[in-house]
């Protein structure tokens, strides 16, 4: 069975895997204090125009997310996320288990405006609530949505005007980036935002993130933070081995451009056949609307999520390409998807 349920089933890059190889046997400093680490870092802060950022790579998303929001906030402060939020629905309460709530905004899309954020603040209003400080967002979003440049200033200028962290999740960063209908740069979420990770594990590499501190404030004794979470490898090289390799030219782009390429394949041969969907989603994550009996059928030789209920007989299902998944998978599940229809 092919599996289309996420974007880590295969392991890593030939070349990731190459690069590990090839220096296996270097001896070289721990945590996070390798040659490879530290080139690494300088490859993004020039990708990204910023070499004033702090930069700290960690094995997984919820590993970033628990120690950058639990170290940006004081004990009384909150993330303000939507409500199909990563933090908020599939991390098993680690942000709230540090002590902050997560307040949570209704999003048909996955993202947030400013008239939301502001309704939050008008509600939180005084000392006998928790006081919201955080502003949480994924690019692309948890249902395959992206922020365009004009929504993410709109955020990062109210951000700036009511004293709010801007934090982006990105774990899939570069299918957002990638997506046809994009205008951001990675120099822009540099500059629109406080902080924000660039997602290696779902775009691949075996593991790891970057995360990027781009306010000052934020930067001051971070290691302690990771250290104390958990997050500092001893072998902090094998994720800048990673991240070298994925920035030493453009392949963490072409990787998440080939996702979105199949995605697309996949949407278009779904859209012909006649078939709607949850939500527009321009990235390597899909959710068609189909029949229960036609899901019974596909999930016979595909693997994927039903993601939710459309009435009695329909459910929405999530497709997921990744950067390596074959053509010819997809040309097979489209096969399917015809045949299952009769």
């Amino acid at each position: 069975m092919y599996s289309f349920k996420n974007d880590y089933s295969e392991c890593g890059h030939p070349r990731i895997l190459q690069a590990l190889l090839e220096t296996n046997l270097e001896q070289v400093q721990g945590y996070g204090e390798d040659r490879f680490t530290l080139e690494a870092v300088e490859l993004m802060r020039r990708r990204m125009d910023r070499g004033d950022v702090d930069i700290h790579l960690f094995s997984g998303g919820t590993q970033t997310n628990l120690t950058a929001l639990s170290a940006f906030l004081r004990p009384h402060e909150a993330a303000v996320a939507a409500r199909t939020g990563h933090i908020l629905v599939h991390e098993t309460g680690a942000i709230e288990a540090t002590g902050h709530k997560v307040l949570a905004i209704d999003s048909d899309d996955g993202k947030l405006r400013p008239d939301q954020l502001q309704a939050v603040l008008d509600l939180h209003s005084d000392e006998h609530m928790v006081k919201p400080r955080l502003v949480y967002l994924s690019n692309s979003t948890e249902i395959g949505s992206i922020y365009l440049k004009d929504e993410l200033e709109q955020l990062s200028r109210f951000c700036r005007e009511h004293d709010l962290y801007l934090y982006l999740d990105g774990a899939r960063l570069g299918s957002a980036l990638c997506s046809e209908e994009n205008d951001l740069t990675l120099p822009d979420i540099a500059r629109l935002t406080d902080a924000f990770y660039i997602g290696g594990t779902k775009n691949g590499a075996l593991i790891g993130e970057a995360l990027v501190i781009g306010r000052d404030s934020l930067k001051q004794e971070f290691r302690f933070h990771i250290k104390q979470k958990g997050a500092l490898l001893a072998k902090g090289r094998l994720l800048g081995v990673q991240f070298l390799e994925l920035f030493r030219d453009d392949l963490y782009f072409d990787l998440a451009r080939h996702a979105n390429a199949m995605a697309a394949l996949m949407r278009d041969g779904i859209t012909r056949l006649g078939y709607g969907f949850l939500t527009h989603s321009p990235s390597n994550q899909i959710f068609p609307i189909l029949p229960n009996r036609m899901i019974d059928r596909l999930a016979e030789h595909f693997e994927f999520h039903i993601w939710s209920k459309a009435g009695e007989e329909a459910s929405a299902i999530r497709l997921v390409t990744s950067w390596a998944t074959q053509e010819d998978a997809v040309a097979a599940f489209l096969a399917e998807f015809a045949a299952a229809q009769g």
